[in-house]
């Protein structure tokens, strides 16, 4: 039986990241990892797809060549090339990763793992069953697309996200079922390529999450660029045949049926709790996920979960910062914990959305007098310059104490402009601090500061 300090279940952005602040800290981990070093995230997930809708988002560019002045002619694509370029890329990221862990010394065994008893796990290996023990444990093992009764994906017709990630077609007629983060992901990047896309959504909104004006205005867009939109609508039966799927698409009491060469299946994830043996050491499963505290303790003394597997929000830097927080508890440390709602959520549909804190409906909902500041895209300098004038920028402040409590932004680059906002509300910042720093000119981050200034009556440039 091999010794360890901590053994990590699963090799994903949490995992991983466990395992080698760990090591860090001068603990001796074991990684155990049934399929990819890397996980979903880099094999599966927000790596691979990123590659994909730059690929759309070249080529969206490149029809508007005429506007920038320039000259573009006999423009195409070659689906497979641009598959091809994202797995080339996950490939990359994931060796990457297995080079980290050995740098850092982490034993990484290749199998399928159970945990018998506390402190111990078990793995079957290619070789056979090789024992482990380790005073603490974390359970990292993500999860899986959720499959509803008559819409399971089939690789032909009916395609999971990881179908989708390697198609082997280009969709003419696609119907996504769901318009969270992956669903609008896929549909505006086949959308953008040339597939005439329908979003079915069973809210009464696309991007759920998101701040009500935030979506409207991503909806708006998505129309503009040819989408189909369907609100408040559920897809009750696929009726597959050769070649074509008719859709039973039930909205406003009544069913239409569609038919489509192609269906992406988007309608949420299950965390991969099965076959660990949790329940039998009295870890408590809630609805498919671990339940833990603040710490990511199940309650089993030296048992923790970290992830997609702990619950919402499914973030992989969410996973990874989870991962380094355990690690350090194990170590003896004494770190913060992960505050779910100081965690940045984006899409990179186009236009990109982003978002971190409370919507202006929930911060009401929760008691606060809010004020609320807005700058659209069209206002600054930059945005215009790169010819992406459609967009905005939202904040959310507690009208008493000046509390940033939340920002949602709309637009080319919010990806990466959310992170000020993210820094700011880790430092507690006010609306004070926010107005008196020098954004650079010409930026789009110059809209942040902006939307601050709104909210108090105070916008320069709108």
């Amino acid at each position: 039986m091999q010794k360890f300090d901590m053994i990590v279940i699963g090799a994903g952005p949490g995992g991983y990241v466990a395992a080698i602040r760990g090591a860090q800290l001068g603990l001796k981990v074991a990684v155990v990892e049934k399929a990819h070093v890397g996980g979903i995230c880099l094999n599966w997930g927000c790596i691979p797809t990123k590659a994909l809708l730059r690929s759309a988002e070249v080529y969206h560019l490149m029809h508007r060549a005429k506007e920038f002045g320039l000259q573009a002619e006999g423009l195409g694509f070659d689906l497979d090339a641009v598959v091809q370029r994202s797995r080339g890329v996950a490939k990359q990221l994931a060796g990457g990763v297995g080079h980290l862990l050995k740098k850092n010394k982490v034993t990484v065994i290749m199998g399928e793992a159970t945990i018998p008893a506390k402190g111990q796990v078990r793995v079957k290996t290619d070789k056979g069953d090789e024992d482990l023990t380790a005073p603490a444990i974390i359970v990292a093992t993500g999860a899986r697309a959720r499959t509803l009764p008559g819409l399971e994906a089939d690789g032909d017709l009916v395609w999971s996200y990881r179908e989708a990630l390697v198609a082997n077609r280009m969709p003419k007629n696609l119907l996504v079922i769901g318009s969270g983060a992956i669903g609008i992901e896929f549909a505006s990047f086949f959308n953008t390529l040339g597939a005439k896309t329908t979003v079915v959504e069973v809210m009464d909104r696309i991007l759920p999450v998101e701040d009500a004006e935030i979506s409207a205005f991503a909806k708006k867009q998505f129309v503009k660029q040819g989408m189909t939109i369907m609100e408040k609508a559920t897809v009750k039966q696929l009726d597959r045949g050769k070649g074509k799927v008719t859709a039973h698409i039930e909205a406003n009491g009544k069913v239409e049926k569609l038919e489509f060469d192609t269906v992406i299946s988007a309608v949420g994830i299950v965390g991969n709790v099965e076959g660990l043996g949790l329940e039998g050491l009295g870890v408590k499963v809630d609805r498919t996920h671990v339940v833990v505290d603040e710490f990511c303790r199940t309650g089993v003394e030296g048992i923790y979960a970290i992830g997609d597997v702990a619950g919402a929000p499914w973030l992989a830097h969410k996973a990874s910062h989870e991962g380094v927080m355990v690690a350090e508890l194990v170590a003896g440390q004494h770190p913060h914990p992960v505050r779910p709602e100081s965690i940045a959520g984006c899409t990179y549909c186009t236009p990109q959305v982003a978002s971190v804190g409370l919507t202006e409906a929930k911060a009401k909902e929760k008691g606060y007098e809010v004020k609320v500041g807005r700058f659209p895209f069209i206002g600054n300098g930059k945005a215009i310059a790169l010819g992406e004038p459609e967009g905005m920028v939202k904040t959310v402040f507690d009208a008493k104490t000046g509390e940033l409590l939340g920002a949602h932004m709309v637009g080319a680059e919010v990806t990466e402009l959310i992170q000020g906002y993210v820094i700011g509300r880790t430092l507690e910042t006010t609306e004070a601090e926010l107005m008196e720093t020098v954004f650079p000119h010409p930026t789009l981050s110059e809209m942040m500061h902006e939307s601050v200034l709104d909210a108090y009556g105070r916008a320069l440039h709108f």
